[in-house]
């Protein structure tokens, strides 16, 4: 039983990309409007140095880069965080050229409604989303949250660009420096936490884990290479307690399988990061057949919904703290039942 009464956090991931273009201003005011307590941009970084809102720091996918001609000569491959990826990449472009670019749905297949919206609108900087959420927080008169995700800081590390840094600064300039209530910051990397942790920063700290693998930045200094699963072992659970605030993992760990991989129920997850004065966040909640798990599934058709309801009441049943959803309103409505 969880004896501690709560209000799971629900987070626009990405604004509600179930709606409109990922990352987009009409996606992150879409959040707020379907009942969002919080919205997650991505950070990456520009040739000069700017904090620009995208999932990754190839942009072929989720921009109209690979239609302008002015930018062909652009085109690269470069190994990121193991690995090889062949595109277009915002650390060569000036922001000023970013600011040129249009945002795609990067679903097309699965999400087709969206893309009606394609081209409409320009990308983001940190600060322009941090904008919107003031703004809507004014309008909504409720506190509304933001959880940055710095993404590849040890590959940055490697081009001499410190993001942690660069998003200090930022705080520091866009008046957010001293809101703790209001942001939280998540990394799959734990130095680049270690680091603003020591800096002082005035946030919850999310150590993000993905299913398998192994940081970008391990092994840690003084220790032996740890991949993911470790931190979610009683030990590494041990060892985050006095780093950071809470862990954020990918909704199959939180889900108990049969033989035939149907969920049958939560795992312990939750309950002993929550032993430990942990937080559990999960990602990504979301409707559609072919990222739901087997036993929620509807049909054959990936793009079809399927059983939602179901999987989102399970994983809510965990307990756990905060959920990243594409479509706000479902999480919403499914929290509040």
């Amino acid at each position: 039983m969880h004896s501690q009464p709560h209000r799971t956090l629900v987070i626009g991931h990405r604004g509600a990309p179930g709606y409109r273009p990922e990352h987009s201003e009409s996606s992150y005011r879409l959040a707020f409007e379907l009942g969002a307590d919080a919205v997650e941009p991505d950070i990456v970084v520009s040739k000069d140095g700017v904090l620009v809102v995208r999932h990754e720091n190839e942009i072929s996918g989720t921009t109209d880069i690979a239609q302008r001609a002015e930018f062909a000569h652009l085109r690269t491959t470069k190994t990121i965080d193991g690995q090889k990826l062949t595109g277009w990449f915002t650390e060569d472009l000036t922001w000023a050229e970013l600011a040129t670019l249009r945002c795609r749905e990067r679903l097309p297949k699965v999400r087709p409604d969206n893309c009606r919206f394609d081209g409409d609108e320009p990308m983001l900087r940190l600060r322009d989303v941090l904008a919107i959420v003031d703004d809507e927080a004014r309008t909504r008169g409720r506190t509304l949250q933001t959880v940055v995700e710095i993404k590849h800081a040890a590959f940055y590390a490697g081009l001499g660009v410190d993001i942690g840094a660069l998003l200090l600064a930022e705080l520091g300039e866009t008046g957010w420096a001293d809101t703790p209530e209001r942001l939280v910051i998540e990394a799959f990397e734990l130095g680049v936490l270690d680091r603003l942790r020591e800096a002082g920063v005035a946030a919850t700290l999310i150590y993000l884990t993905e299913r398998a693998g192994t940081a970008a930045d391990e092994p840690q200094p003084g220790a032996a290479s740890r991949p993911y699963a470790w931190y979610r072992s009683d030990e590494g659970l041990d060892l985050l307690a006095g780093r950071v605030n809470g862990i954020s993992v990918a909704k199959a760990d939180l889900l108990r399988l049969s033989a035939l991989g149907r969920a049958v129920g939560a795992t312990d997850l939750v309950d002993r990061a929550h032993a430990r004065g942990l937080s559990v966040f999960t990602w990504t909640l979301r409707p559609e057949n072919r990222y739901l798990n087997l036993r929620f599934q509807s049909s054959l058709h990936g793009e079809e919904w399927g059983r939602w309801q179901r999987e989102f009441a399970m994983i809510l049943a965990s307990g756990i703290d905060g959920i990243f959803v594409d479509h706000p309103d479902l999480g919403v409505a499914t929290r509040d039942a």
